[in-house]
Order: C-alpha cells, then sequence, then structure tokens
C-alpha cells in the first residue's frame, strides 16, 4: 500500500507531496489516485467543508465524523480558510443528515457531497 509522502496523524496531507508507491492503477480503489486500503464493498463519500483553519479543527472534523456508526476512517485535505475536503470511508452509506449534523458539532458546515 502507497502513503503520500507527508501524511500526519491527523490525516493531514502536504497537497505539493507525491506518492511513492510507483504502481498506481493496480491497488483497486482509489481516492485522489491513492488507494484505499478498503475493498470494494467500502462506502467511499467525499464532502466539501467549510470553516476549517488548522489542524485542532481537523482533529475535531475526524472525531465527530469518526463517531457515526459504519465509519471505518476520515481523512482532510486542510485548504486553511477555504473549503477542505473531507473523504469518509464507511462499512455502509452514510446519512448526509448524520454528516452534516457531526460537521455542526465540530462547529464547521458542510458546503456540499462530491462523488
Amino acid at each position: 500500500m502507497c502513503t503520500p509522502n507527508a501524511t500526519n496523524d491527523l490525516g493531514l496531507t502536504d497537497a505539493n507531496s507525491s506518492c511513492t508507491c510507483g504502481s498506481h492503477g493496480t491497488h483497486g480503489d482509489t481516492v485522489e489516485g491513492h488507494p484505499t486500503g478498503h475493498s470494494a464493498a467500502a462506502h467511499v463519500e467525499h464532502y466539501l467543508v467549510d470553516g476549517m483553519t488548522c489542524s485542532h479543527c481537523v482533529s475535531s472534523v475526524t472525531e465527530e465524523l469518526s463517531a457515526l456508526p459504519g465509519v471505518e476512517s476520515v481523512k482532510v485535505k486542510l485548504n486553511a480558510g477555504g473549503t477542505s475536503q473531507v473523504m469518509v470511508e464507511s462499512s455502509t452509506a452514510l446519512d448526509v443528515d448524520a454528516v452534516r449534523t457531526a460537521l455542526d458539532e465540530a462547529g464547521y458546515e458542510l458546503a456540499s457531497t462530491t462523488k
């Protein structure tokens, strides 16, 4: 499995780093070109979130979304002061209202969902 060069424990990824595995297209499911590490049965949802500015924001969003039933992982691509990208892998499809509520609890706004 590959890992972007600069990802920390909070799931922050340096947008300027590149993957070092050299084998994209051979792992199965991918997100932004990187393998998800989960089977094709896993649900992957992408959300755009407004209001995050720092790693504490990322931690709050990750904690709230991780508490939703079925959530296996949360990855955040922080765009400080702008719209950040959030990827959630879950064993079942997530209700968008539950995601919106979790983000509200963390103090942030769901801008939109993407596919």
